[in-house]
């Protein structure tokens, strides 16, 4: 049985500037979602606070795409945490394929800033995958058992209960990216269950919402979040238009 909710979120990337943002924030809080489905969108920082005020008091609820683990400092271009909680976002998404390539993240600076997301009340959606190379040489169980497990490093079971995980393979993900077969993922998903038991415990290892992102559509949502140990979606490009993410919302309602 899925746990309740179904999580069904987007981020938007280095897209919709201010404007754009409080448009679209606008819309969906003229939305109500069916029940048993926790929508959520990820802004840029440009608008977190704008989006987060329109969305406050809303079923969907709102996240920064990345934080730094201090809460201040001479850290030139970086947002804290507590900055962030300021804003009032509900969760912080970390360690992005994006992000550990292009700017240097990696497994410690993810458990860095998921204790700090923590700390200030916040849920960390924390996002691990594996790259192409690593997927054709057999090892993704590998790659994702050992960034889950430096990712949570230290946090409490009873702290588990706040944390999101999102496996998102790298070579899925993008406007070349390739979806990945349901039986894969239900394989995949299965085995990162499983890491959390034996890292967390049973009871707070099988608390954890396990989302799934890479190529996801409306058309494809619902033959993911149909399978065990997958508790929702995470969405690109495909759920950016209202329209289209409040259809991808619908179709996975349980």
């Amino acid at each position: 049985m899925h746990p309740v909710p179904v999580w069904v979120g987007t981020s938007w990337k280095m897209n919709k500037g201010p404007a754009a943002a409080i448009e679209t924030a606008r819309a969906l809080a003229a939305f109500t979602p069916p029940a048993g489905v926790q929508p959520f969108v990820v802004p840029p920082f440009t608008s977190l606070r704008d989006v987060c005020a329109i969305l406050h008091d809303t079923p969907v609820l709102t996240g920064a795409q990345n934080t730094h683990w201090e809460d201040a400092g001479a850290w030139t271009g970086e947002i804290s945490p507590a900055m962030v909680a300021e804003c009032g976002a509900d969760l912080v998404e970390i360690g992005h394929s994006e992000r550990r390539a292009h700017f240097g993240e990696t497994d410690w600076t993810v458990n860095l800033k998921v204790h700090a997301v923590l700390r200030h009340g916040m849920r960390p959606l924390v996002c691990i995958g594996d790259s192409a190379q690593e997927h054709d040489f057999g090892v993704t169980r590998e790659v994702l058992a050992r960034q889950i497990m430096i990712a949570l490093h230290g946090v409490s079971p009873r702290k588990m209960a706040r944390v999101l995980v999102a496996y998102e393979p790298v070579w899925a993900i993008g406007v070349n990216g390739r979806a990945a077969e349901a039986g894969f993922v239900a394989e995949t998903h299965a085995h990162l269950r499983a890491v959390l038991v034996r890292i967390a415990g049973e009871e707070a290892g099988r608390c954890v919402p396990l989302l799934y992102g890479g190529s996801v559509t409306r058309e494809n949502a619902r033959a993911y979040t149909r399978l065990d140990n997958i508790d929702g979606v995470f969405v690109g490009r495909a759920a950016w238009n209202v329209t289209d993410f409040v259809q991808l919302i619908r179709s996975v309602a349980p």
